[in-house]
C-alpha cells in the first residue's frame, strides 16, 4: 500500500518540485537573494497560484453544485419526512433511490463541492515530502527530486523567514522564532479557513437552506476545521502551512468575487446586489425591465422618436404617392 501511494505521488512530487524551482530562478533573476526565506516563501506562493489559477474551472463547478446543493434542501427534507421513522430495508432503498433521482435530476451531489479539496489533496502532500525531504536530499541520503539536486535542497532547507526555517516544524522547532512564526500561521490559516466558511453560510444561503440539517452540519464543520488545523499544524513544515495560509486567502477572495457577482437565489447576497444595481439605476436580473434589455426591446430615448404625447397618425401608400 505503501508503495503504491509513492508511485502515486512521485510525479506529483517532481511537478511541484520544477514549478516551485522555476517560480525561485525567476525571483533570483529578478535580483532577490538565492539562499533567501523570502525568495523560496514566494515560490511557495507561485505555486499556489499555478495551481489553483488551473483550477478554477473546478471552482466554478463548486459553486455551481454547492448552490444547487443549498436549493434541493426542502425537497430532500420532503424525502426524508416522508420515509421518517421507517427502517426497514425496502424504505431503505426507496429514500436513497428517490434523493439519488434528486441529484440526477438536479444535475448534482455532495462530492461535487468536494472536487477542488480532492484535487488539491495530492499537491498538498506533494509540497509536504519535498520540504520534508530537503534534509535527506542535501545529505545524499535520498536522491534528487527533480530539479532539487542536493546544493538546491541544501540551500532551501537553511532558508528562513523571521529567523524560522522554511523545511521546520512546530515540535521539530529548537528555536522560539520558529514556534512563534508557527503559532501565527497555524491561527492564520485556521482564521481564514472559519471567514471562507462563515462568508458563504451567512450570505450566500438562502433561509431555507439554512434551516436544512446540511447547514447545520455545515455550521459544525464551520468551529471543528480551525481545531483540526490547530491540533494537526504543529507537525507540518512552515512551507506547507505557508501554502495552506495562502490558498485560503485565494479560496476567501475568489469566494468573495463569486458571492458579489453571482449570489444564489433568495440568499442576503442576492438581497445586497440587487440593492446595489438599483443604486446604480441598472435593471435587476428576473425582472421585466431586464427581460426587455436582454431581448433588445429596451432603447435609448433618442431611439423612442417624438415625446409630445400626441399619437402620429399612419399613412396609407395612396395618400404618401398623391403627395
Amino acid at each position: 500500500m505503501g508503495d503504491l501511494f509513492n508511485s502515486i505521488l512521485k510525479p506529483i512530487e517532481i511537478l511541484v518540485a520544477w514549478i516551485m524551482y522555476g517560480f525561485h530562478q525567476v525571483f533570483t533573476t529578478l535580483g532577490l537573494p538565492a539562499a533567501a526565506g523570502i525568495t523560496w516563501a514566494l515560490s511557495i506562493v507561485g505555486l499556489v497560484i499555478v495551481m489553483r489559477a488551473a483550477m478554477i474551472p473546478l471552482f466554478v463547478r463548486q459553486i455551481k453544485a454547492s448552490r444547487k446543493m443549498q436549493m434541493i434542501q426542502p425537497e430532500l427534507q420532503k424525502i426524508q419526512k416522508k420515509y421518517k421513522g421507517k427502517s426497514d430495508p425496502e424504505s431503505r432503498q426507496a429514500m436513497t433511490q428517490e434523493t439519488m433521482e434528486l441529484y440526477k435530476k438536479e444535475g448534482t451531489n455532495p462530492l461535487s463541492s468536494c472536487l477542488p479539496i480532492l484535487v488539491q489533496s495530492p499537491f498538498f502532500f506533494g509540497l509536504f515530502r519535498v520540504l520534508n525531504g530537503l534534509q535527506d536530499i542535501a545529505t545524499e541520503k535520498k536522491d534528487a527530486i527533480g530539479p532539487i539536486t542536493k546544493t538546491v535542497a541544501a540551500q532551501a532547507e537553511s532558508a528562513s523567514i523571521f529567523g524560522a526555517q522554511l523545511s521546520d516544524s512546530f515540535l521539530r522547532a529548537n528555536n522560539l522564532s520558529t514556534q512563534i512564526v508557527t503559532v501565527v500561521l497555524i491561527v492564520l490559516m485556521s482564521a481564514t479557513t472559519f471567514t471562507t466558511q462563515r462568508q458563504l453560510m451567512t450570505k450566500n444561503m438562502p433561509q431555507s437552506a439554512l434551516d436544512s440539517p446540511f447547514a447545520k452540519q455545515q455550521k459544525m464543520l464551520l468551529y471543528i476545521f480551525p481545531i483540526i488545523f490547530a491540533v494537526s499544524g504543529v507537525n507540518f513544515p512552515i512551507g506547507v502551512l505557508l501554502y495552506w495560509f495562502t490558498t485560503n486567502v485565494w479560496s476567501m477572495t475568489q469566494q468573495f468575487y463569486v458571492i458579489r457577482r453571482m449570489p444564489a437565489p433568495g440568499s442576503a447576497a442576492e438581497r445586497a446586489y440587487h440593492e446595489r444595481l438599483a443604486r446604480k439605476g441598472k435593471p435587476i436580473p428576473g425582472t421585466v425591465a431586464a427581460t426587455a434589455v436582454a431581448d433588445g426591446e429596451g432603447g435609448s430615448a433618442e431611439d423612442a422618436g417624438p415625446q409630445s404625447g400626441q399619437r402620429t397618425q399612419p399613412k396609407s401608400k395612396k395618400r404618401a404617392k398623391k403627395k
